[in-house]
């Protein structure tokens, strides 16, 4: 498994990790962020979302560089995902810790990014 694809199945793993939080223990999970809790079934279904996103990195860092496209266009929408989330914040729709998330995934996109840069080009 190349350095991008382990990055791809790792972003993986913590969207099925988060994605599960949020299916099944949001509150417990929203409160260790101080974000607040909710009864309503949005943020069940984020979680699914993010389960299921979480499915498609996994087998795609699983395929190796087959993929190496897709890579390359999750770093361009994971490495966006923080300033939506600053906009959200400037805009008073949400509390600056959900910036944390964002961090994450800037985090992970350059990771995938830096290791993409970094593998040799393919010969044929």
């Amino acid at each position: 498994m190349s350095k991008a694809a382990l990055s791809i199945f790792c972003f993986g793993i913590y969207l099925v990790l988060l994605g599960l939080g949020m299916m099944f223990i949001p509150n417990i999970f929203l409160s260790l962020f101080t974000l607040p809790t909710t009864n309503e079934v949005w943020i069940r279904c984020l979680g699914m979302v993010l389960l299921l996103l979480g499915y498609i990195y996994i087998r795609a860092g699983r395929k190796g560089d087959a993929l190496k496209d897709f890579y390359h266009w999750s770093v361009h929408t994971r490495s966006t995902v923080i300033l939506f989330l600053i906009i959200f914040v400037l805009f008073g729709f949400a509390k600056p810790v959900l910036i944390l998330f964002g961090v994450f995934d800037l985090a992970a996109a350059i990771w995938t990014g830096v290791s993409l840069r970094t593998t040799a080009p393919e010969t044929t």
